[in-house]
């Protein structure tokens, strides 16, 4: 068989049956030829070799060869040919299949099968001539590609994108009652930090093979993420659920993972949904299990939440919503804007300072308070832009009004984000005489965080003239070790110690002490929550330098004409 055999017209009574050119056989194919009424199958050189056999005679015939095809249906030469819906139109019907065959010594070898059939008179395939190819190295590549795309790599269960298919199957095609469980390694980044990551991985797959070990046939057992497996359960009840959820959190705590580090000691918490009742979609279902196993961890580690649908949680969202779409809505029109709060000084009765508070301005013109919008900005990630606004306002009020001292309050995000500190530094080097006029607050909780991040987030704000000021001091119970370190200017006193303070013994002992410490460190204070008279005289009597509170002055939309008032108040 030569080239002229794949010549396009050439009819069927033409085609020779000669052996296949050199030209096929040197890149390792091998060419047929099929004579279908007579069922004789003619091969060309080097067939021995790529099907594994001693004797091409054992394929002589369609019959014999089509024993040794191990081809999924349709996926067969016999059917390729036999079963075309295609006609015949002169230059023959082309077909490309891949299947196995059995060789010689009992193993299986793929060849992708490629050529034409022609038809006789009656329109009828007469004859078939085509090439064999060996592709084992590109099916067991194609294979390995198929295996990354289905499979975790690290724990050879399903992968991320896999699970979440075998869950819509679940969702959509359940017939009965069934679940999504969603389980997590509590504390896995310790174990990273203890011991290293590689024994980490070593943990992660000891726990998938414990999961593997006590799901079902039917359940589809994927990694969800780095730390977090989920389980599709079919035909799984309410009650079955809960069973199975406890057994899977107790295969893990009961026994430890032995790695090359020795033993580890770990839990799981877990978050359960079940299906169709509480999720109709995929989405619906991972959001609630991500829900419930978020409440197991805030009760109890070492524990599953089953999810519960809840009206006040569903209205809780929605209002975070409201309040998100509104943020942004507020942002984009420049309705959010400052009120201006003074800081007096408790000697001289002085305004020393006014500190910087957010405000959100609903386009009726009414005032929206911080903490009706910082908090759901913070969890829904949008106190990046709000500081970064908030930020360009106070530079603006110090180029307006030379004579005035602001505070600026930044949120723990903003003590890494590198584009609020650059677009701070843009602002401040067109004119340094801004930086000894603002002072930044970070609140303590925040600063000890990260003791050596805020301290080199500091360090770049004095580097410009900034003052640092401590906010909520005592409330996360920082050493005075890490203050120093920090190099702050100024101390603010958290509020709570201040409220009642004439009454409570404790907060005024807290107070003094806390007065006492930071004037050993150089350090004035600054007391917040000033409600009365008698409140002030104690907190100066106390050594207290500067006052703040709704008594002795409230929050206003602009500063006064004159900003070194005096008040009786203080």
């Amino acid at each position: 068989m030569d080239s002229d055999t794949f010549r396009p017209g050439h009819k069927p009574e033409n085609v020779p049956a000669r052996r296949s050119t050199d030209v096929v056989s040197a890149v390792g194919d091998v060419a047929y030829r099929w004579s279908i009424k007579d069922d004789l199958i003619e091969w060309g050189e080097g067939v021995e070799s790529l099907l594994g056999v001693a004797n091409p005679e054992c394929f002589r015939t369609g019959r014999a060869f089509g024993a040794r095809s191990m081809s999924q249906k349709g996926a067969s030469r016999y059917e390729a040919v036999m079963y075309s819906r295609e006609s015949d139109n002169g230059s023959g019907v082309r077909y490309e299949i891949e299947y196995q065959l059995l060789d010689d010594y009992g193993g299986l070898r793929w060849v992708e099968d490629r050529g034409r059939w022609f038809a006789d008179a009656e329109g009828k395939p007469e004859v078939a001539v085509g090439v064999l190819r060996a592709i084992d190295q590109r099916r067991v590549r194609d294979d390995q590609l198929v295996r990354l795309s289905t499979y975790d790599e690290l724990t050879g269960l399903l992968n991320r994108v896999r699970l979440k298919g075998e869950l819509a199957d679940v969702v959509v095609q359940a017939r009965a009652p069934s679940a999504f469980l969603l389980l997590a390694i509590d504390n896995l980044a310790r174990i990273n930090d203890s011991y290293g990551f590689d024994v980490g991985d070593e943990v992660i797959v000891g726990v998938a093979e414990r999961l593997r070990g006590l799901s079902r046939r039917a359940d589809a057992l994927g990694r969800y993420s780095g730390n977090k497996f989920g389980v599709a359960l079919r035909n799984c009840s309410p009650e079955r659920l809960s069973i199975i959820a406890e057994r899977m959190l107790a295969s893990v705590r009961d026994q430890v993972i032995q790695t090359s580090r020795g033993p580890v000691a770990i839990t799981m918490s877990g978050g359960c949904v079940s299906l169709p009742f509480h999720a109709q979609t995929v989405e619906a279902a991972l959001a609630h299990a991500e829900e419930a196993l978020m409440s197991a961890k805030q009760t109890h580690r070492d524990s599953y939440v089953v999810y519960t649908p809840s009206r006040e949680r569903e209205k809780t969202r929605q209002r975070n919503i409201d309040i998100a779409d509104e943020l942004i809505s507020a942002l984009n029109d420049r309705r959010i804007c400052l009120a201006y709060q003074p800081i007096f000084s408790s000697q001289s009765g002085e305004v020393e300072i006014y500190e910087c508070l957010i405000r959100l301005m609903r386009e009726d013109g009414s005032i929206i308070a911080a903490g009706n919008f910082v908090p759901i900005a913070e969890k829904l990630g949008l106190i990046g832009l709000l500081d970064y606004r908030v930020m360009e306002l106070a530079i603006e009020t110090l180029r307006a009004r030379p004579d005035v001292k602001l505070a600026l309050n930044v949120s723990g995000r903003t003590t890494s984000d590198r584009m609020w500190l650059d677009g701070l530094v843009a602002q401040l080097r067109a004119d340094l005489s801004l930086a000894a006029r603002l002072t930044v607050e970070i609140t303590e909780t925040v600063a000890i965080q990260d003791i050596a991040e805020t301290a080199d987030f500091v360090s770049q704000l004095r580097d410009l003239g900034c003052l640092i000021a401590i906010d909520d001091f005592g409330a996360g119970y920082t050493s005075f070790r890490n203050l120093r370190a920090l190099d702050v200017d100024l101390v603010k006193i958290d509020g709570s110690f201040v409220q009642n303070l004439l009454e409570n013994r404790d907060n005024q002992f807290f107070v003094k002490t806390l007065v006492e410490l930071a004037h050993n460190f150089n350090l004035p204070t600054v007391a917040e929550w000033v409600s009365n008279a008698d409140e002030v005289a104690m907190l100066r009597d106390l050594g207290v330098e500067y006052l703040q509170g709704f008594y002795l002055g409230e929050p206003q939309l602009t500063l006064p004409e004159q900003t070194a008032q005096s008040t009786a108040r203080a």
